[in-house]
């Protein structure tokens, strides 16, 4: 048994076929199915069924690659040491962010990295929630930014921030006036949601308590993934929109005159740095946490005076 055959059936389960784990892991398929082969005659069990398409994991297969994926993560962290003892930032770093954080907080921090870091390469992929939980549980990424709590035992979660919700109103709404706004006055105009599969949308929906108005919905639904999108419908369609704060940090006077904070306890979103509980790499995610906490305002950085808002996956 040697680590590249752990390394090849876990990237089999991983993507279900022979021919993408060898792509994946720069080898021929006949390279990887021979070295397959040979780790299941020398165990004298079957780890897949070839019959089927995808391939599927045998029940026995299934607690080998488990523990297979316990044994790599142990094995990369002797090379992790000796990158800390020679103080040395280097190899590869996969993150996941979902969308409506990436924008607004990430090209600060990347360019903070090619800056000081120019030895460690950066991968990052937009993915919803549960996409980088399900990347997180396979390997595929490293860390994550995204709102917490997510109530995932296989999951660390360490808070960074807590980033307040603002409301964006049109000049045609009757929160215009306000000069602050209650969740429960939300349900008085048409409220524009991202779609399904974003935990904002969920967190909107509860600082609303789902008490929203579908009278005054109209004759369409939109369903966009993107905050830009949603502040635009407002301008050119009316109602209200919730937004998070770090979007607006470069409004200018005309744009903030359609802000409208929440009167205390402010909702606000946790964002957090997540990774799996036995995880490599930590100096990597370590730099990475540092660097996004010196970039965010340091208001966001306490929870005085503000209501973390939940949401459900």
């Amino acid at each position: 048994m040697t680590l590249v055959q752990l390394e090849y059936i876990i990237a089999v389960d991983t993507y279900r076929s022979f021919v993408a784990a060898a792509e994946k892991c720069f080898v021929t398929q006949p390279t990887l199915s021979m070295q397959i082969q040979k780790l299941e005659e020398s165990l004298g069990v079957k780890i897949f069924d070839r019959s089927r398409q995808p391939v599927v994991t045998t029940e026995i297969g299934e607690k080998i690659i488990e523990q297979a994926r316990t044994v790599l993560t142990e094995s990369k962290k002797i090379a992790e040491l000796l990158q800390a003892e020679r103080g040395e930032l280097t190899g590869d770093l996969r993150i996941g962010v979902i969308p409506t954080v990436a924008p607004y907080l990430l090209p600060n921090v990347i360019s903070n990295f090619l800056k000081k870091y120019t030895k460690l390469k950066l991968h990052i992929w937009e993915y919803t929630t549960e996409q980088i939980i399900q990347e997180l549980k396979l390997g595929t990424l490293d860390c994550g930014i995204l709102s917490t709590p997510l109530h995932e035992p296989s999951i660390q979660e360490t808070p960074l921030f807590y980033e307040t919700f603002v409301a964006y109103v049109s000049e045609r709404s009757g929160l215009f006036g306000k000069k602050a706004v209650g969740p429960d006055e939300l349900s008085e105009d048409k409220l524009w949601l991202l779609n399904e599969g974003h935990c904002m949308r969920g967190q909107v929906l509860s600082i609303c308590n789902y008490k929203h108005n579908h009278s005054l919905e109209g004759t369409f639904d939109y369903n966009t993934g993107s905050v830009e999108t949603l502040k635009r419908m407002v301008d050119l369609n009316g109602g209200i929109t919730i937004l998070p704060e770090m979007s607006i940090v470069s409004y200018n006077d005309e744009q903030m005159q359609h802000i409208r904070y929440f009167k205390s306890p402010e909702p606000v979103r946790e964002i957090s740095l997540v990774t799996p509980q036995n995880y490599v790499k930590k100096h990597a995610i370590n730099t990475l946490k540092n660097e996004i906490l010196n970039i965010v305002p340091e208001r966001f950085k306490s929870r005085k005076k503000k209501e973390v808002v939940g949401f459900s996956l």
